[in-house]
């Protein structure tokens, strides 16, 4: 699906707008309108990262900066993740979340990552391109293993967390599979 960036960047930015209001229409204060935003949000961010890697690892070997619709995702994707992140920091300083420095080095890296693509990654070899769909990936497969263990404050683990890291895992070997097989397609047909 190839559409312009400024439709993706609206649908994008109504959906987010869309989430907190039914998150404030949802909690029954600041806090918990915030704490749904930050979930809500970052389902929404997962989704259209996998939609994303998906059209990367459908449109292999061709490298991202040939791709605009590619280009226009992963823009989309860094822009809504920002939202997400401003959801999850004010919902960490309303309800006095306590922070691990392990997760937020990792987490600090993605967030570094997913908002430098949209510039950088274009600009990389593909096999420096690849790392970082396995990367974001890793990061939100870590976040729904802590969800799914119930090491979220204030988000009880759910089927939704198994059902994501079942998604996340598969989409990664399906993704990584796809792309290994047109590899050697490839390299099978160069003279």
């Amino acid at each position: 699906m190839n559409y312009s960036l400024r439709t993706l960047l609206l649908i994008g930015v109504a959906a987010e707008i869309a989430i907190f209001a039914i998150s404030y229409a949802m909690g029954p204060s600041i806090e918990e309108a915030f704490r749904y935003s930050a979930r809500f949000s970052g389902r929404l961010s997962a989704f259209v990262f996998l939609f994303t890697f998906y059209q990367f690892a459908r449109d292999y070997p061709q490298p991202v900066k040939e791709n605009t619709g590619l280009r226009n995702w992963l823009t989309t994707f860094a822009v809504l993740h920002v939202i997400h992140w401003g959801f999850l920091a004010t919902n960490v300083y309303l309800n006095n979340i306590p922070l691990e420095a392990v997760k937020i080095a990792g987490g600090a890296l993605g967030y570094l990552m997913i908002v430098a693509a949209p510039f950088y990654l274009h600009k990389l070899s593909l096999k420096f391109q690849l790392p970082y769909f396995y990367y974001v990936s890793l990061v939100m497969i870590l976040t729904y293993v802590a969800r799914a263990k119930g090491d979220f404050e204030g988000a009880e683990p759910s089927w939704f967390h198994f059902a994501m890291l079942g998604l996340f895992f598969g989409a990664c070997a399906f993704f990584g599979f796809w792309i290994f097989k047109k590899s050697r397609k490839e390299l099978a047909s160069e003279p």
